[in-house]
């Protein structure tokens, strides 16, 4: 049913302008022409192609070049079909203005709109050069309009190309674009040439690669379509595209501002959940990055992937209050977010001491020396094991949000954060699945009912951020996870999806810790935020001495599971 939405008024205001055109056209030409039959007629043939060729369901938003020019073409054949009716010089001239008043009209209100619609607002921080300005050229740097690349040039062998542009971007030779660069290395080369040879692919890149970070090729068709080539050409249905949940409440300009030109620290930044965060703070503008882990290896891989003159590595553990103090001293960090903790369930079951030590204490420091030295905003990464815990790890994990929610915080915003399971994370239970299968199995599960909530490790990440920019201290945030899955489902789908049909599913028992399913919520008193995907925990007071004195004591205690128990009532601990 065609409704009166954005597009419909533009139309009127499209046949407004049109009527204002007939009548400056028809007084230059002749004042005494029958123009109300003519206007009456125009008219009725505005609204009558309106609605045949359905302009009111076309999305401009998605619009191309191709859309403008058949566009024009129907309209022309519209006038092609008219003419006869205006018949005569001056309903000639009426119509002809009246025609490309409406196409001037019709191009530039899609023109404009696709350009505010499609505007990209991600930060783009990196330059990409695309040597190719054809067809596959072109349709690459479609792709790349809304990522965090800027393309500044299109490169091609045609000289009669080289005086051109695309969407205003130049198309340029090799040569002057070495000139152009200089000594400034760009971020990114694709040679988008999908019928090169191999040759001439190596040629291109002995001569441009001085100049250029990293450079990579668009695959040719029948390189794609090569059976040996399908693992590395053609992307396979992932269990993660079955499982993948996106919250369309994502609000990435409430991010942007709580994150842009602020200098964030970030706790155990190689982890999975760490890592990811690095790369949307980088994303939505930080001042500074300051990537702290205490593995070597992880800590590599994050800094040379974010690779930029504000990200700076600092090797430590979150245990060592005075050389994390050096840090907080020497940065200055206005967001502090904490991901450092030791998160598997039976490493943790076997190494408690080390589990108290790096989740509790590592906490407490951060947190401790947020408070001194000003940190504007903390966000504490927690986990649905802290709910109703069954296990070390959870327990450690509550007694942080205990904290967080209870240590005199002055100015500084306080928040923690409750999410499950992250598809894909180090240690998660798909990566363990996948090597199960390509070994050719079994696939071990714990028990035919448990389950688990599951979220792609991004968004997880950015509703993280999105709930760090709403809290006002005092809080611990929840996720929306979805319904939880089965494990023996999934493992069921990940056999369907490997095509391996001899792959057999054996069940172990459940390990120490371990529960059957897990939970979000404490109890049914959560509130409401202005997004749907986020909602807040009650909260729970506890004696901040008492619990500093409980904490003191747990270190020390022999019995390390009764302490964890005095803290939190509610630990079941199950051996299992």
């Amino acid at each position: 049913m065609l409704t009166l939405d954005k597009r419909v008024l533009n139309i009127l205001v499209i046949i407004g302008l049109s009527f204002i055109t007939f009548y400056w056209t028809f007084f230059i030409f002749h004042q005494k022409a029958q123009i109300n039959i003519i206007i009456g007629v125009i008219c009725i043939r505005i609204i009558a192609s309106f609605l045949i060729y359905k302009d009111y369901s076309l999305s401009w938003s998605k619009s191309t070049t191709r859309t403008f020019l058949i566009k024009s073409i129907v309209y022309l054949a519209a006038f092609v079909v008219y003419l006869p009716i205006y018949y005569g010089e001056v309903r000639f001239a009426l119509l002809a203005s009246e025609l490309f008043l409406y196409l001037f009209c019709i191009n530039f209100l899609m023109y404009s709109y696709n350009y505010f619609v499609n505007k990209c607002k991600v930060v783009k921080d990196k330059r990409i050069v695309i040597y190719g300005a054809g067809k596959a050229g072109t349709k690459l740097g479609e792709e790349y309009r809304n990522s965090q690349y800027n393309i500044k040039y299109f490169i091609d062998d045609s000289k009669t190309l080289q005086k051109r542009s695309i969407d205003g971007i130049q198309i340029l030779s090799k040569s002057k674009l070495k000139k152009i660069i200089q000594m400034q290395k760009y971020d990114l080369l694709v040679i988008a040439m999908p019928s090169a040879s191999k040759s001439r692919i190596k040629f291109i890149y002995d001569e441009l690669s001085p100049y250029f970070k990293t450079i990579k090729i668009l695959p040719s068709l029948s390189e794609i379509l090569q059976e040996k080539d399908y693992s590395t050409q053609l992307k396979d249905i992932s269990v993660e595209d079955l499982l993948a949940r996106h919250p369309k409440d994502l609000d990435k300009d409430k991010i942007e501002n709580f994150i842009k030109d602020k200098v964030v620290l970030i706790t155990g930044a190689g982890g999975s959940i760490g890592s990811e965060i690095s790369r949307q703070c980088k994303k939505f503008g930080a001042k500074q990055l300051i990537l702290l882990d205490h593995s070597e290896f992880n800590l590599y891989q994050i800094t040379e992937e974010l690779s930029s003159d504000n990200v700076v590595s600092v090797m430590q553990t979150v245990r060592n209050f005075g050389f994390i103090e050096n840090t907080f001293k020497k940065y200055k960090p206005q967001i502090v977010i904490h991901a450092a903790a030791y998160k598997h369930v039976p490493l943790v079951e076997d190494n408690i001491l080390e589990g108290i030590s790096n989740n509790i204490i590592g906490t407490k420091n951060c947190i401790d020396l947020s408070i001194k030295y000003g940190v504007e905003k903390f966000v504490l990464i927690s986990t649905d094991k802290a709910v109703r815990p069954t296990n070390v790890m959870g327990t450690t994990k509550r007694i942080c949000e205990l904290y967080a929610q209870n240590v005199v915080s002055n100015s500084t915003e306080i928040v923690a954060v409750r999410f499950g399971n992250v598809l894909g994370s180090s240690g998660s239970v798909i990566p363990k699945f996948k090597s199960q299968i390509d070994s050719g199995g079994p696939i071990t599960v714990t028990h035919p009912d448990i389950t688990r909530y599951f979220m792609l490790i991004p968004e997880a990440c950015e509703l993280v951020l999105q709930a760090a920019s709403i809290g006002k201290g005092g809080e611990i945030f929840i996720l929306d996870m979805g319904e939880p899955i089965k494990i023996v489902d999934l493992a069921k789908k990940m056999i369907e999806l490997s095509g391996r049909e001899n792959i057999q599913i054996e069940y172990c028992g459940l390990r120490p810790g371990e529960k059957l399913y897990e939970e979000l919520l404490i109890n049914d008193s959560d509130k409401n935020t202005d997004y749907d995907s986020i909602t807040v925990a009650s909260s729970t007071l506890f004696d901040i001495e008492l619990l500093n004195k409980k904490i003191e004591e747990l270190l020390v205690s022999e019995d390390k599971i009764k302490v964890l128990k005095e803290i939190v009532p509610e630990f079941n601990h199950k051996l299992n």
